[in-house]
């Protein structure tokens, strides 16, 4: 048995400057036709009428192109694919799964898909170039080679804030069923910590780098430096000195996101290539970095969501398990030693705490995460 896998390799382009301006025109058309055919599905969701189906965008596509003809300038499957991300949207929509879709802005990060068409190579992988439909071939760094046995099925083509090009080619492929049997013994719990990304219940603390903060003061001066540009008021023009400080300020936080995405990675992948269970909480981040707990920026500059979904699909890849204990488990509160709930421990500056009925001594973390451990396989052996 095998199953079909979907795998994303991201190079950086070096597109020339005619190239530039057809990307950025596409980028413009991408948005105009979500936006355009998301504008025509909010008046018939007003008038209580049923939202267009993919099928039916493409089909008013068609209608679109011939009232603005500048949208056969760029990439034809660009334009398809900005329709079948607006009726993703929608399914998403009623699926109840996200809000309802919204406009797309014009900014500084901007992307736009191209899919391969079957029998004609419009997206192709060269020694030192990525051929796209419409920009032809374009110089990139390819650091990495997909396998023989690996069909391209798209391209996302995107700019970064630090006005970087990269094009994400979306590989399909199908592997063999992993045969691995996974042991429930060898299994590690993590509990979540803002100074530390988590705590697991041997002891052991995640990683002390808080990337945001340590470039806290040279993103600082490049604010304010951008802050006196002309172009900074509201409404007013943009002079190219603004313009390029902002790209300064772009190219602090893509280092700092850099940081972070190769810091969970080397994590994730210790992690996952070392145990056979790794049991989680399933917490609410986006509440944690609210005002009512005090620690919003570092919430999010640890980025333990993202490290999460780098951990589930790293150990489905391996054939082993990722258990998700409910949030509402009082995780904190218990005692792993007798199972004293113990409800004083709802005050999160509770840091240490002694057991009122068998006297053993806890720090909150590593108790909690032993407690989560426990849950979590309670909850695989009955699964």
């Amino acid at each position: 048995m095998s199953r079909k896998i979907n795998r994303g390799i991201k190079y950086r382009i070096y597109p020339t400057t005619t190239q530039r301006e057809l990307i950025s025109r596409t980028f413009g058309c991408s948005r105009f036709v979500y936006n355009h055919m998301l504008g025509l599905s909010k008046e018939a969701y007003a008038r209580g009428e049923k939202i267009c189906s993919r099928n039916k965008f493409n089909y008013l596509l068609t209608n679109l192109k011939k009232e603005y003809p500048w949208l056969s300038e760029v990439d034809a499957t660009a334009l398809t694919a900005a329709n079948d991300a607006l009726a993703s949207s929608f399914s998403n929509f009623f699926a109840k799964r996200s809000g309802f879709p919204k406009f797309h802005k014009k900014k500084n990060v901007a992307s736009y898909t191209s899919k391969r068409i079957q029998g004609v190579k419009n997206i192709d992988l060269g020694a030192s170039f990525v051929n796209l439909p419409k920009l032809g071939s374009v110089k990139a760094k390819i650091h990495r080679r997909p396998k023989d046995d690996w069909s391209i099925k798209s391209a996302t083509v995107s700019q970064e804030s630090d006005g970087k090009y990269y094009v994400s080619i979306r590989f399909e492929f199908f592997q063999p069923e992993n045969s691995y049997v996974a042991g429930i013994t060898n299994a590690i719990a993590l509990d979540y910590a803002s100074d530390g990304l988590f705590i697991d219940n041997n002891g052991k603390q995640g990683s002390n780098h808080k990337y945001y903060r340590e470039s806290y003061a040279r993103l600082a001066r490049a604010q304010r430096k951008l802050s006196r540009k002309t172009g900074s008021g509201k409404g007013e023009p943009k002079s190219q000195n603004y313009i390029k400080q902002l790209r300064k300020v772009g190219k602090i936080h893509r280092h700092i996101a850099n940081q972070r995405l190769d810091n969970l990675h080397k994590l994730s992948t210790e992690i996952a290539n070392q145990y056979d269970v790794v049991c989680v909480e399933d917490i609410n981040l986006r509440s944690m970095a609210n005002k009512g707990f005090g620690n919003g920026k570092a919430t999010l500059d640890n980025g333990y969501g993202m490290f999460l979904t780098m951990l589930e699909y790293k150990l489905s890849d391996r054939n082993k398990h990722f258990v998700k204990v409910d949030k509402w488990f009082p995780s904190s509160q218990i005692c792993h030693c007798c199972g004293h709930k113990n409800p004083l421990l709802k005050d999160l500056k509770i840091r240490k705490w002694e057991c009122p009925v068998c006297g053993a001594h806890h720090g909150r973390d590593i108790n909690a995460a032993i407690n989560i451990l426990n849950e979590g396989l309670r909850i695989l052996a009955s699964s």
